[in-house]
Order: structure tokens, then sequence, then C-alpha cells
């Protein structure tokens, strides 16, 4: 592989085990690298070629889509797959948690309210989940398949941060996965995502809560992301998903380079 330095549940295939160490902050997911703990508010990525040095120029894309609790990110996901699939692409909806691994059977405890974890513990097994799946997921996305991805580490750090802790300490075990080619914030004020139905059966959907997490959203945005009003009808905001996500699928089957997240 060459390295040069530049700017609902789904899967079925898990990388990792709860057996095995959980590596945090790395470039590979073989080699463990120092926590970095300064972080520039310009987002940096590390490009990822192929192993013959040449860009892969029909790989899939990373679709994430973020949003407070009640946004309607997953039935936008839901909508995505089925018309993605219908122009003929190869397309997987992936959600995190993943509930399905070791470590997700942990985070589902927590967030029903099943037990009780320290802040910084639970962020961990967060990132752990997702590191459970990095491997899977550059191997997808270079095999040419499209990935719609329900929540991704934007969710951990605005989450954990809205707890008070440090969002450079937030940040640190997401340095090395793969960044997203296109993030669709679905922005809603917490308030009227309050009034949605099913509201307040997990741990995070407290009013007061939503409040920070979104404010600890805003100073995450950078470059990839794309803001889209979830207080429009569906069918709008729908539309304004397909548009994006077609021109991002595009760009990526054109030779958009993979990167990885928050690297110098």
């Amino acid at each position: 592989m060459v390295v040069s330095i530049a700017e609902n549940d789904m899967t079925h295939t898990r990388c990792f085990t709860i057996a095995k160490p959980l590596i945090f902050g790395t470039a590979k997911a073989t080699k463990p690298s120092k926590f970095q703990l300064n972080f520039p508010k310009k987002t940096y990525s590390t490009q990822i070629g192929m192993e013959d040095g040449q860009i892969d120029n029909q790989r899939g894309a990373l679709v994430v889509l973020e949003g407070l609790d009640r946004s309607g990110k997953t039935s936008q996901c839901n909508g995505l797959l089925s018309f993605l699939e219908g122009l003929g692409f190869s397309v997987e909806s992936w959600r995190f948690p993943d509930r399905k691994t070791g470590v997700g059977e942990m985070i589902s405890s927590y967030l029903a309210n099943k037990s009780q974890l320290d802040d910084r513990a639970i962020h961990l097994l967060f990132s752990a989940n997702r590191w459970e799946k990095r491997s899977l997921m550059e191997s997808k996305l270079k095999s040419g398949t499209t990935l719609i991805v329900d929540r991704y580490s934007y969710s951990g750090v605005a989450f954990s941060s809205a707890k008070g802790l440090d969002i450079d300490w937030c940040k640190a075990p997401e340095i090395g996965l793969l960044a997203p080619d296109l993030v669709l914030y679905l922005d809603i004020p917490p308030e009227k995502a309050a009034d949605r139905g099913g509201y307040g059966v997990e741990k995070y959907e407290q009013l007061e809560f939503q409040q920070k997490v979104s404010q600890h959203y805003q100073i995450l945005r950078d470059d990839t992301w794309q803001i889209i009003d979830a207080c429009l009808p569906m069918e709008d905001v729908e539309k304004q998903v397909r548009e994006l996500v077609l021109d991002c699928v595009t760009a990526c089957r054109n030779g958009k380079p993979l990167s990885q997240l928050w690297l110098k």
C-alpha cells in the first residue's frame, strides 16, 4: 500500500472480536501509534493508494449520515439503499454502533440503561466498535461497494464531548479510521426532534443533552459536510440527499482517493 500525505444493523462480517486487543488511533489496524491530542480545526486526512501504486478508480463511496436523535437518518439511509440499488450500484447500509459484535452488545446494554459505564470507557467502546469494522469497510469500498453509514466518528465525539470530555481526547481514538467522502448532516432543532415519535426510549434522548450535542456537532463540521434542513418534507430531504450522494459516488468512481480521518 502506498501512503501519501494530503489533505436497522446490516453488516454481515466482523473484523475483530472482543477477545482481540482494541487498537485505537492507528493508520493501519495492525500497528498501534500514540494518541495525538492536538488537533487544528482544519480537517486533515491521509490518502490511501492501491498496492500497485495506482489510485483505485472504481471504488465505492463512504457516505455518512449524521444528526441528532430522531432527525430522520435511518429513514434516509434506507431510502438511499433502495435508490442506489435501483440504479444498479453495489451498495450496503451500515449502522454504528453495530450491536451484533461483542463490543456492540456491551454498548447496546449501556444504551438500554441495563448497565452503567464510565463516560471514558463507553466512548472507547464506541470507537472500538468502529475499529472492528475498519478493515472490512476498506475492503468493501475498494471492491466497488458504496457504504451508506448511519452515524460514525462524529457522533462519538459530539456525544462524548457533550458530556464534558475534552474534544481532542475524544477524537484521538478515531484517528486513522477511514474518512467519509461525504457527510450529510440532517439539521433539526432539538425541540422539534423531541416531538417526533419514539423519543426518549434510549439513554441519550433527553432534550437538554441533545441541545449540547447539537452545539458540539457545529465544532466538528468540515468541508466534507453538507447541511440539510431535516424539517422539510421527507420528499424534499430525500431529493437533496439523492443528488448529493450521486455526485459523490461519481467522484469516487472517477478516482477520488480514500483518506484517513483526522491525520496530518
